[in-house]
């Protein structure tokens, strides 16, 4: 929903003040630039506003203190106001402030991942000649927000405090509706399975659509064979298992349940207790019989045969599978190449390099959603609550 995807952005990122001073030349990135893509640049200005957007969001979400570079001043003040748990040292300054870039240099790193793959998505989106049209971005939006937010108040209260205009969220909004068509498209052709396809499955995995037998059972478990002997005595002289299984049995569960075990399938249980129960006659007191947790008495109370679901029967269940399975190797293979081809044409300013540029730090890039930069351990928002990257499965 809109209003986690919102906070999933607002958590983020870093302080947007004294950023300028950073941006300078990297390969072929032109001067008031952070990053070049293609042809297409992204501004220091524009980094700077989801910059300071997502430094809102941080203040928003309780953080302590948000980074401030160069000295990072404000921040290790913040920290050194937090209380210390009994016991422990307090930390010093250089510690501190150690700790305040790192938070900085985090949150730099992942605004910059969310602004890079939002133009990755969008460059690819007009390559594939995917549109989203403003209408289809404000219906979602529309429908977003009213199940986000109970009344219009709220909404606003949101936008004055987390440092969000509409305009950024409807820009998430459609990022998110160009993500699901591009998904579309790309594993569009992975949908198609034939009844040949369904019946080579089900004819190499015919285990898979078989039920064992199964069978209800009330039972007495005891720890000695004694004790067993004396439930089965109660048992046959006419008291009813609930009140014989309350007296004597030591397993909880089925006592709680009046002796009643349901459902056992066989090979499910250990070895001599499993061919006692698939060998006893229904309606038949059986045991004492030996286990590791014990001796059992027991009563089949109902059988169930063992079955085969037929290729007919199994088709569906076949189609859905394969049809997972196809899209999503497809989709696999396709961000695989889509992040080595715009990677290769990704050029970031010195001081703004991340995994996502050709001259970046050499790390695996990230496949998952962007989310503009949430540090581990700030409550990250599932990936469906994030801004996309490389378009991902749809549920």
């Amino acid at each position: 929903m809109i209003h986690a995807s919102i906070r999933s952005l607002t958590a983020l990122a870093v302080v947007g003040l004294g950023t300028a001073a950073f941006a300078g030349c990297g390969n072929d990135v032109p001067t008031g630039a952070v990053a070049k893509v293609g042809d297409s640049t992204i501004s220091q200005e524009e980094f700077d506003k989801w910059f300071k957007t997502a430094a809102s969001g941080q203040a928003q979400a309780g953080q302590t203190a948000v980074p401030d570079p160069p000295d990072f001043t404000k921040c290790v003040a913040a920290k050194a106001k937090a209380p210390v748990p009994s016991g422990t040292k307090k930390p010093t300054t250089a510690a501190l402030k150690k700790q305040c870039k790192t938070e900085y240099d985090t949150l730099k790193r992942e605004v910059m991942q969310f602004l890079i793959q939002a133009e990755w998505v969008e460059q690819e989106a007009e390559k594939q000649d995917i549109k989203v049209t403003d209408a289809e971005v404000k219906r979602s939006f529309a429908d977003q927000r009213k199940a986000s937010f109970p009344t219009d108040k709220a909404y606003q209260e949101f936008l004055k405090t987390s440092g969000m205009s509409e305009e950024d969220i409807l820009f998430r909004v459609k990022l998110n509706e160009l993500q699901e068509k591009l998904t579309q498209k790309i594993t569009k052709s992975a949908t198609k399975i034939s009844d040949e396809d369904v019946k080579e499955y089900y004819d190499k995995n015919k285990k898979r659509f078989a039920q064992p037998e199964r069978r209800d059972l009330r039972i007495v478990l005891t720890k000695t064979e004694a004790k067993a002997n004396e439930a089965k005595a109660a048992l046959e002289g006419g008291q009813d298992f609930k009140a014989v299984s309350k007296e004597y049995s030591i397993d909880e569960a089925s006592k709680a349940q009046g002796g009643k075990l349901p459902s056992v399938a066989k090979g499910q249980q250990e070895k001599s207790l499993d061919e006692a129960v698939f060998t006893a006659r229904k309606s038949t007191l059986t045991g004492p019989v030996k286990t590791q947790f014990g001796w059992y008495v027991f009563e089949v109370t109902k059988v169930v045969p063992a079955s085969q679901q037929s290729l007919e029967e199994a088709t569906e269940t076949i189609k859905n599978l394969l049809r997972s399975q196809r899209q999503q190797k497809t989709l696999d293979d396709w961000i695989k190449n889509f992040r080595e081809d715009y990677k290769a044409d990704t050029n970031c300013a010195s001081d703004y390099e991340v995994a996502e540029c050709k001259n970046g730090p050499d790390e695996p890039t990230d496949t998952g959603a962007a989310s503009g930069g949430q540090p581990q351990g700030q409550g990250q928002a599932p990936p469906q609550q994030q801004a996309p990257s490389a378009p991902q499965p749809q549920p």
